[in-house]
């Protein structure tokens, strides 16, 4: 049996009162007016605060000869703040040495802690935690456990470790006991013994461990092991369509995924299914044009441009997330008004060979339907985004995989046809591949070598 601490937690102080429906009903269901103007409040303020407080700010803004006094409004703040990205706050920690490349707001001794994301989408980003009250990820986190069912005295299956954040906050406030399990690979046949034995209502999932049980399956009755779960959720690098249905289909597990809200949060789905909600009273979510600052329509394509509303350590303002979303300001079906995208992938992510371009998700569609590569445990190996030819290490299952002459044609025959280009195709098992993992939450989808 695994190592096991059970901690009991109290029930929520005055934070929120809930119902059935919605952890705080009168944010999650705000009509959209009231909402814009609580952004709006919360800009004009987060601007003034951070230019006298954060050195990377002010001198960004000095340089594009921006003042707060001049950000009164939305439309000021979208038309005078500049972007940032992950490279102009790389750049600011190498030229200064300062760890927090200019962006705390606050005397380090207030800090709380150090978390960092998971890196999925590139090298994990520390983040500075200033936990005086209820943290803004814990706030909105424990509006989507809640819409997962998640109620007082239910126990929870968490791993530890530091991955942005200290979740016992988030317990406290929805009255959950936390079962700390260590839930990384090699270890889910004790995970599986542990939730038979406690009978916990929600587990996290991460790729490699649902190719584990997926493994585990062949000798044991992983449906029967999950039965007591409430919920579980995903996040991290996609899982796929074939993973995600033999999850909740196969396995019966009520899985709900969830995905970045630009590095200033996450994004859960409700039971609906149908997108990830973005919380706009923590978020002032922007979808524009990849290659400009101009809005995209409703629905299309673009990217996601984040600012943190409730962040007073360190806050990311107009910071191009490089992430390709598309997105609806419509009310959800489960009746929350608060945005909701649909990742669709990363900008420079697509492999340009000759004139044809190739998206990772192209040869994901095609692997997911062999046998063999249904996991989609692949990477596309590219020196530079343009290239010659379309080269792929392809990860297959040796345990149901027979000739390999033959799986290689077959890849090589379906890639081929899907994205207009004859692939050079490496086969290795998938296990190779899934221990190049560079983070809790993903392995290297593109990689030079």
């Amino acid at each position: 049996m695994p190592y096991i601490i059970f901690v009991s937690v109290g029930h929520r102080g005055g934070v929120a009162v809930p119902d059935d429906r919605y952890y705080q009903p009168a944010a999650e269901t705000m009509p959209r007016a009231d909402l814009e103007a609580l952004q709006e409040r919360r800009v004009v303020e987060l601007v003034e605060y951070a230019y006298e407080r954060s050195p990377f700010y002010r001198e960004r803004w000095d340089a594009a000869g921006v003042h707060p006094r001049q950000v009164r409004t939305l439309a000021d703040f979208r038309e005078r703040i500049p972007f940032i990205d992950k490279q102009d706050v790389q750049e600011f920690r190498q030229r200064t040495g300062d760890p927090f490349a200019g962006l705390l707001c606050v005397d380090r001794k207030d800090l709380t802690s150090i978390t960092s994301t998971s890196g999925t989408t590139s090298e994990p980003e520390f983040f500075p935690e200033l936990w005086e009250s209820v943290p803004p990820l814990v706030a909105g986190t424990a509006r989507d456990l809640w819409e997962l069912g998640l109620r007082p005295g239910d126990r929870v299956v968490i791993p530890p470790g530091t991955f942005r954040g200290f979740w016992d906050t988030l317990f406290q406030l929805l009255g959950l006991v936390p079962l700390y399990i260590d839930t990384w690979m090699g270890q889910w046949g004790n995970v599986l013994d542990a939730i038979e034995q406690y009978r916990p209502a929600y587990v996290q999932l991460l790729y490699p461990m649902v190719v584990e049980l997926e493994r585990l399956a062949d000798t044991r009755d992983v449906r029967a092991a999950l039965a007591p779960l409430k919920a579980a959720s995903f996040a991290g690098m996609p899982l796929g369509r074939a993973l995600t249905a033999k999850v909740r289909d196969e396995w019966g597990v009520n899985l709900y995924l969830y995905t970045s809200a630009g590095d200033t949060g996450t994004a859960w789905e409700c039971s609906e299914h149908d997108g990830y909600h973005l919380w706009e009273d923590m978020v002032l979510a922007e979808h524009l044009d990849p290659s400009g600052g101009a809005d995209v329509a409703d629905g299309a394509v673009g990217e996601l441009v984040a600012t943190d509303l409730d962040n007073t350590a360190a806050p990311f303002i107009r910071f191009r997330s490089g992430d390709l979303v598309r997105l609806t300001r419509a009310a959800c079906g489960c009746g929350r008004t608060h945005a909701r995208q649909w990742p669709v992938g990363r900008k420079g992510d697509e492999t340009v060979v000759g004139d044809v371009l190739v998206g990772v998700q192209d040869v994901w569609d095609v692997l997911e339907t062999l046998p063999e590569t249904v996991d989609g445990i692949f990477q596309i190996i590219r020196p530079a985004r343009v290239v010659d030819s379309l080269r792929l290490r392809v990860g297959y299952a040796p345990e149901i995989t027979g000739d390999l002459a033959d799986l290689r044609a077959r890849v090589t025959d379906a890639v081929g046809a899907k994205v207009g280009v004859v692939p050079e195709v490496d086969l290795v098992p998938a296990a190779d591949i899934l221990s190049t993992s560079s983070s809790v939450a993903k392995f290297p989808r593109l990689v030079k070598a």
